[in-house]
């Protein structure tokens, strides 16, 4: 009965999260500014589909009041475009469909705070890196778990082809505990803060802006693990003029003050 209730507090919680931060996946289609430029020798002509999450605040996020999806990755986006003079349509589907529609040729690029590994380096080709974050652990506001040794015999929640969920499992072993996995970052949220699970494992800006912006009854433990840089991916070995114009708009950003004001505008 005690499992039932907290199942049922569970999905109603991130029900509630689900709405502020996320909805299903939509298009929104962003064309090239009159005078944009590519660098090269024409304009491309065709409408590149960009697949990103759908709750990753504050880089792709849903707002309740326009109904489209916002965020340092969408203005980021929307700036480059405009900068080099290329068309894209949006597609938010959550960041493991949108690994999966890349590579199987439904969409044409992603772009959704995707950590550059090694491994990733095998299926994808990355823009350079335009973020650099890396993993807290969260728990429940009144948690007693403070170190990784605190986990031990316990649950860690971590988001489906995360590098939380990279982190998480490498360590379950040495510190004694089993991982569950959850689609969203908001239904992980709820796991948290309904005792389901002890902690998770996200990148501390998300985390962070989630607890702050939804005044979530969680916090931050420790310190941050392993940081690296986001980056904007195709499926390895196509696009590549992709990955020149991403680049390339994000030079000419960063010499202009534009990705400067874009930072300043998120609190980074």
């Amino acid at each position: 009965m005690k499992k039932a209730i907290r199942l049922i507090s569970l999905l109603s919680v991130s029900a509630v999260l689900l709405f502020a931060l996320a909805a299903c996946g939509g298009g929104d289609k962003t064309p090239a500014p009159e005078g944009g430029t590519t660098g090269g020798d024409a304009t491309p002509t065709k409408t590149y589909i960009i697949a990103s999450d759908t709750a990753f605040a504050p880089f792709e996020y849903l707002d309740v009041a326009s109904q489209k999806y916002i965020g340092f990755d969408m203005d980021l986006l929307a700036a480059i475009a405009a900068d080099q003079g290329f068309q894209y349509e949006m597609q938010n589907v959550g960041f493991d469909a949108a690994c999966t529609a890349v590579q199987a040729g439904q969409a044409d690029a992603m772009i959704a705070g995707m950590t550059i590994k090694e491994e990733r380096l095998k299926d994808y080709d990355f823009s350079s890196g335009y973020f650099t974050d890396g993993q807290i652990m969260a728990v429940a506001k009144d948690s007693s778990i403070k170190t990784l040794e605190d986990l031990k015999g316990k649950t860690v929640a971590a988001k489906a082809s995360t590098e939380g969920y990279t982190y998480a499992t490498s360590i379950a072993d040495q510190y004694g505990f089993k991982v569950t996995v959850y689609e969203d970052s908001p239904t992980m949220y709820a796991a948290v803060m309904q005792g389901i699970d002890a902690a998770c494992f996200e990148d501390r800006t998300v985390v962070n802006w989630a607890i702050k912006s939804n005044n979530l009854n969680m916090q931050t433990v420790g310190e941050v693990i392993n940081p690296k840089e986001y980056g904007f991916a195709v499926k390895k070995g196509t696009y590549p003029e992709l990955i020149t114009l991403f680049n390339k708009g994000l030079e000419n950003l960063k010499a202009n003050g534009e990705y400067d004001k874009l930072m300043e505008k998120y609190g980074f």
